[in-house]
């Protein structure tokens, strides 16, 4: 039996999306097409279509009956999540081939790092990077020649946006493949310590470099708990990825065996067979609900708390950080891996993986059973793990107790009884917090704060020794209209020495922190940002401000009288505006919406009236 809670913010989604979904639902139904789509066009359009193709592809898109599938890809060489792509459409060509259709290389969308960016200019495009990938995924797609489309992404803003895109084309089957993430390498516990020392100038930058190449080693996705894995994570319950294939690593038998079976399933589901299975239909309001449970029940990324409200607008449904909240406080915490403990994924997929994970919160009634998925109708598929029986894929149940209760624990027994994130309310507006990750004695701050416009001038204060003392740092103007909203991880450093010494320290920001949020109570995503009027703006250096997780509350203690007429801070944000590309996105900060409606340049409301 579905948990009541569950059952109700489900019923509310759906009345509040009825509109728009039902025009999204009419618009996908008259997009689908019973016989191969390149057929519609036209003599030269079809034949600039397959001008490239070899000899049987080219018969088969000009004479035959077959699927033509779509690869969108982020593959680069830089990133090493998106590294193992290169070999990855010949594989598909193949699998494709094997079951009498075509792949072709649609397009190719980008995929920024935010390791690679974090603290950089860089890093105020990472989010608008996303409706970037979305365009870019229309643009590949609107050739409207293909039946089914398969989708190569990973990272933290790359699987958003390729979801938006896909789900803008739902009248199209499609199926997101992994690439899986490196093998482990430096214990997450030493390279926290490693950064710690760093920030407290005891090791040098070589000391530094040295420990982050022995991390981060590899083809693969970074094996931390952050927004990419929770990408994998998220989608993987939702059906769009075959089971058990987010956290298999690259390079390997399994690996390749998944993905050959991930385009023959996916070209099963064109409607020019018998199963057909829009992706815009298969994706519905429950299969959200599931995705937000599986958030809170690993800890995952704060991002998803902007993502998903996004995803969802994309396919008419309507999602708020209310909807998170009510379903954070039923969920319990499953799992503990970094930054919420010290286990990376793959010691999570080697604890029991994410057929142990579903099959335990479909028996707490926690996840909507009956959804529609790559496989079919119904979750139960994503409770087997996969493997190879002499060469073959197959799937199996998953162990009946955890490889390791200190990564993965039964819904009987969990970490903790509420989800890994809460939303806060307060005079300063609107923000969330990730609670996995903070101790219990840590989860109310009430401090005097400092305020910052830059995360710069945070680090140079911390430097200075400025911050020795128990105090809320604040951090406004980063929200997405500001500088296009950056992560201030490099903040968790600094900060952490501080609550080492032994002060009381929050984070307040309308920013982001992603998912690599550490063990410091951090207030983020505050909405309305400061640039938009926000009351960040009014705050002022030794101003008292209560953090409070538990009590979901965030407020300034200053006298009602003096905080209504105190007037906001204006800030010259001319320097973000330039340098890294950042001119070109002008317009995305002028379009962008609240954090708390998806933080997006897309006016889906306005676009389905």
């Amino acid at each position: 039996m579905v948990h009541p809670v569950l059952s109700e913010v489900t019923s509310r989604i759906v009345e509040r999306s009825r509109s728009r979904r039902d025009i999204y639902l009419q618009r996908v139904s008259a997009a689908g097409s019973a016989v191969p789509r390149r057929q519609a066009l036209g003599c030269a359009n079809q034949a600039h279509g397959f001008a490239a193709c070899g000899a049987q592809d080219k018969a088969q898109l000009r004479d035959g009956q077959g699927a033509s599938v779509a690869i969108v890809t982020a593959y680069n060489d830089m990133l090493s999540a998106h590294q193992p792509y290169e070999h990855f459409p010949a594989l598909i060509r193949d699998a494709a081939r094997a079951a009498g259709g075509v792949a072709m290389v649609a397009g190719g969308v980008p995929a920024m790092c935010d390791g690679i960016t974090q603290g950089e200019a860089g890093m105020e495009l990472s989010l608008f990077s996303r409706d970037v990938i979305a365009l870019a995924t229309g643009v590949a797609l609107s050739h409207n020649t293909f039946d089914a489309a398969c989708f190569l992404g990973i990272c933290d803003k790359i699987v958003p946006g390729l979801v938006a895109g896909m789900l803008t084309f739902g009248h199209l089957p499609s199926v997101l493949i992994p690439a899986g993430p490196m093998p482990s390498g430096l214990p997450n516990s030493e390279k926290a310590k490693i950064r710690q020392l760093y920030a407290e100038g005891k090791i040098d930058r070589a000391a530094l470099l040295k420990a982050e190449g022995e991390a981060y080693h590899a083809p693969g996705t970074c094996t931390f708990y952050g927004t990419a894995n929770t990408n994998q994570m998220l989608v993987e319950i939702m059906g769009l990825h075959v089971p058990g294939a987010a956290f298999v690593n690259p390079g390997t038998p399994l690996r390749d065996a998944l993905t050959s079976f991930a385009v023959r399933r996916v070209m099963s589901l064109t409607a020019l067979g018998n199963e057909y299975l829009p992706v815009g239909r298969m994706i519905d309001e429950r299969s959200f609900v599931n995705a937000i449970v599986v958030l809170h029940a690993t800890g995952g990324s704060t991002n998803h708390t902007i993502h998903l409200l996004s995803m969802a607008a994309a396919g008419g449904i309507t999602i708020t950080w209310q909807d998170l909240s009510d379903l954070a406080a039923v969920t319990p915490l499953l799992c503990r891996i970094y930054p919420n403990g010290q286990a990376d994924v793959n010691h999570f997929h080697a604890a029991g993986g994410t057929g142990f994970l579903v099959r335990e919160l479909l028996g707490a009634g926690l996840l909507h059973e009956d959804v529609q998925t790559l496989m079919g109708q119904g979750l139960t598929a994503y409770t087997k793990e996969p493997y190879l029986d002499n060469g073959e894929l197959a799937w199996r149940d998953p162990p009946e107790t955890s490889g390791n209760d200190k990564v993965l624990r039964p819904a009987a027994n969990p970490f903790q009884p509420t989800g890994g994130l809460a939303l806060l309310q307060g005079n300063l507006g609107q923000g969330v917090v990730k609670t996995s990750a903070v101790v219990p004695e840590r989860d109310v701050i009430e401090a005097p704060c400092r305020v910052f416009d830059s995360q710069e001038a945070v680090q140079e204060a911390f430097k200075a020794g400025e911050l020795n003392r128990d105090v809320v740092v604040v951090v406004r103007f980063q929200g997405p209209k500001a500088n296009g909203m950056p992560e201030l991880h490099k903040l968790m450093p600094p900060l952490g020495v501080l609550q080492d010494k032994g002060f009381k320290v929050a984070l307040v920001t309308d920013g982001r922190l992603s998912g690599a949020s550490g063990k410091v109570l951090s207030a983020i995503h505050v909405t309305p940002e400061a640039l938009a009027g926000g009351p960040l703006a009014k705050l002022k250096d030794g101003d008292v401000v209560r953090v409070d997780a538990p009590s979901g509350v965030i407020n300034a203690l200053v006298p009602q009288a003096e905080w209504e007429t105190r007037p906001n801070a204006i800030v010259n944000l001319s320097s973000n505006h330039h340098g890294s590309g950042r001119e070109l996105f002008a317009p995305f900060r002028h379009l962008v919406s609240r954090a708390d409606l998806g933080a997006t340049i897309f006016a889906y409301e306005e676009e389905l009236a």
